[in-house]
């Protein structure tokens, strides 16, 4: 099963880097997702593996994933080592100055196929496509919300230094 979610963030897509690049933000803005847990040396980049969980109905699944494309800035991409097979991606791409287009794509597999794989895959699509529209609409209130206090902190020094705040 395939799912996504994908919106524009006004904010440049260093700043959404930040956050997606970021494991200990990862319980703070993604949707479901009970446990994120860096169980490699690195915590981030080619390589980094998470302990990941997403509720979903009344069970938690996930497993443990591997960073396998890590293109700072731009792409994440993951798979899965051990529990449900999954490939997840995150894309970041600027739109214009100031404003990032993100994508989150999920696909999955329940094991055990078959009719019954088919049917627990479907009924849950609409909970992890749920999750992921969620988890942008939170990244993006999160990024938003810094570059707003990023701003305001820059204006703030303007001021105390004596010079005229920016039009910025």
């Amino acid at each position: 099963m395939r799912v996504g979610a994908a919106l524009d963030i006004t904010a440049p897509a260093d700043a959404v880097w930040t956050f997606v690049d970021d494991p200990a933000r990862y319980l703070h803005f993604m949707s479901g997702i009970t446990r994120w847990e860096v169980v490699s040396e690195e915590p981030s980049g080619l390589g980094a593996r998470y302990r990941m969980l997403m509720h979903v109905g009344s069970a938690e699944v996930g497993g443990l994933v591997e960073v396998v494309e890590h293109d700072v800035g731009r792409d994440m991409a993951w798979v899965s080592v051990v529990g449900i097979d999954q490939r997840g991606r995150w894309r970041l791409r600027e739109r214009r100055a100031g404003v990032t287009r993100v994508e989150l794509r999920l696909s999955y597999g329940v094991a055990g196929s078959g009719a019954w794989g088919w049917i627990a895959e479907q009924v849950a699509a609409p909970t992890v496509r749920g999750h992921l529209r969620r988890s942008l609409q939170q990244l993006k209130r999160q990024v938003e919300h810094e570059q707003l206090r990023t701003a305001a902190a820059a204006r703030r020094a303007a001021r105390s230094n004596g010079h005229a705040p920016s039009s910025t």
